[in-house]
């Protein structure tokens, strides 16, 4: 779900993950991001390497890559699945620049999430061209807020997140809003939470978007951070869809502990499509689309 995030950027920000070289790949930096909204880091130019985030800057699968490297996938090079394999989506944020969803859409795929919100204080700049812009293609499109639990709790993100992008309505096109919890590409894997904290962190900004939208959340994390930073916790297994992160060539993902199915799997932060300039997040969902689309219209 990079830095206007191109194939060769997404391996390059792979290859800084496991401590590959950088001098090899230097020269395959294509673009800088579009420009930030007030919101958003101002005049910052796409870091040198994904270990070089500013906070704002996140996106979907940086702590990840930070702090897990290759251990999030089978190998360093991870094979895509083709394409055409189940009910597919891609992540994005404005490290894309500019997408053509209607060419999205006519390359087969079907959903899409997008960022939204980070903390307490940053929207993405591209959000809304891009919650618009794949709600009038067709694609089935949600938000996602990147967590900061050390930044304030939970139920002030989770309210900063419905009241800026994160909301839903049965619309037939819009999906539940995403949390993504994951390493903090800022600093310490488990942003100083123990996990009893953290457990109760989450908890509180599921409970505030429950209120707020009727609907539960997504959760996207990896095995490695879940079980980690939350010890393996199943409290939200039978409440909030798994959006797993595990980048990898194989058929079925690494579940975090305390989950026993998963509703979307990340399967490559290396992945392409056209109507998208470069590199880009692929998933897949678990289901028909009829399923997919029982979980947008809240009839699952």
């Amino acid at each position: 779900m990079l830095f206007h995030r191109s194939l060769t950027t997404r391996t390059r920000l792979r290859a800084a993950a496991v401590g590959a070289l950088f001098s090899a790949l230097a020269a395959l930096l294509v673009t800088t991001p579009t420009a930030a909204s007030a919101a958003e880091p101002a005049g910052n130019p796409a870091p040198a390497r994904v270990g070089d985030l500013r906070p704002g800057q996140a996106f979907m699968g940086a702590g990840t890559m930070i702090h897990e490297g290759a251990a999030a996938a089978d190998d360093a090079m991870v094979i895509p699945l083709d394409s055409s394999g189940g009910v597919q989506g891609i992540d994005v944020s404005h490290w894309q620049g500019a997408i053509n969803w209607t060419s999205v859409r006519n390359a087969g795929i079907q959903f899409a999430w997008m960022k939204a919100t980070e903390g307490t204080s940053y929207k993405d700049s591209s959000f809304n061209s891009n919650y618009v812009g794949a709600y009038n293609a067709g694609v089935i499109r949600g938000a996602y807020h990147f967590a900061l639990p050390n930044a304030s709790s939970g139920a002030t993100q989770a309210n900063y997140f419905a009241s800026n992008g994160g909301a839903w309505s049965r619309d037939n096109l819009t999906l539940p809003g995403v949390l993504d919890i994951e390493s903090n590409p800022y600093g310490a894997t488990c942003y100083g939470l123990s996990q009893t904290a953290m457990r109760s962190w989450i908890t509180d900004f599921y409970n505030t978007y429950k209120s707020r939208t009727s609907r539960d959340i997504v959760i996207y994390t990896s095995p490695s951070w879940w079980n980690t930073c939350t010890g393996s916790w199943s409290g939200m297994a039978a409440k909030s869809p798994l959006w797993v992160a595990h980048w990898t060539s194989a058929g079925s993902p690494t579940l975090p502990g305390g989950f026993s199915v998963w509703t979307v799997w990340q399967y490559t932060s290396s992945g392409s499509v056209s109507g998208v300039s470069g590199g880009v997040d692929r998933d897949k969902f678990n289901g028909s689309r009829d399923r997919l689309l029982a979980l947008a219209n809240n009839t699952a």
